[in-house]
């Protein structure tokens, strides 16, 4: 951490994943999500307007107090009653069973342990509970994950960790998730290496 990541990095993510191209993404991975509802990544509240009639109350995990203050007028002009209830995607605080769905939209990908963040949403979703997400990473194409290899070094350092090759579909069955929805596709318009994506649902 430092001045760069915790200053800067949350004004330029909010501009850059912010931007109206993201919002038909952000509305196809909120859609279905009900009751109380857990957001790893909330960030400056970029989804905060796409949440359905059906979520009661949504559960803020983020670590960035500049990107919480951002969210702060998104918070106050929700319909749904929002709280910031965490700081760490990887040790939430949390009893078990305890939301109905969880979202996570172009965070799994900065994440460091991955792998820990996703054990954690699974014990603290009810039975039956469903995981929604909208996430960039590894491209199905062996020339696009060349390039996504060399460049998620620099990736890293000017995006606070954010890597552009990481397999957000494996990830997710590695941590025990059964896939109900997957769509990948590029997204049109953005150079391949940092537009693959990866949106659907997994409980």
């Amino acid at each position: 951490m430092g001045f760069y990541t915790d200053r800067i990095l949350p004004h330029l993510t909010d501009k850059v994943c912010g931007v109206a191209a993201n919002d038909a993404l952000r509305r196809r991975a909120c859609a279905g999500l009900h009751g109380a509802v857990v957001e790893i990544g909330f960030g400056s509240g970029t989804n905060v307007g796409f949440y359905p009639a059906a979520v009661e109350r949504v559960s803020g995990v983020e670590p960035a107090d500049v990107a919480w203050k951002i969210a702060a007028k998104r918070v106050a002009r929700s319909e749904v009653p929002i709280e910031r209830a965490g700081l760490d995607g990887q040790s939430l605080p949390f009893p078990d069973a305890t939301f109905d769905t969880a979202l996570s939209t172009f965070t799994l990908c900065t994440i460091p342990d991955v792998g820990a963040a996703l054990t954690e949403l699974r014990r603290v979703l009810k039975p039956g509970g469903t995981l929604h997400f909208v996430e960039h990473g590894l491209a199905p194409d062996a020339s696009v994950r060349t390039w996504q290899h060399r460049l998620t070094p620099i990736q890293r350092r000017i995006a606070g960790g954010c890597h552009l090759d990481r397999d957000i579909p494996g990830r997710l069955a590695a941590a025990g998730f059964d896939t109900v929805e997957l769509d990948r596709f590029y997204l049109p318009g953005a150079p391949k290496a940092m537009a693959a994506l990866s949106l659907g649902v997994v409980r």
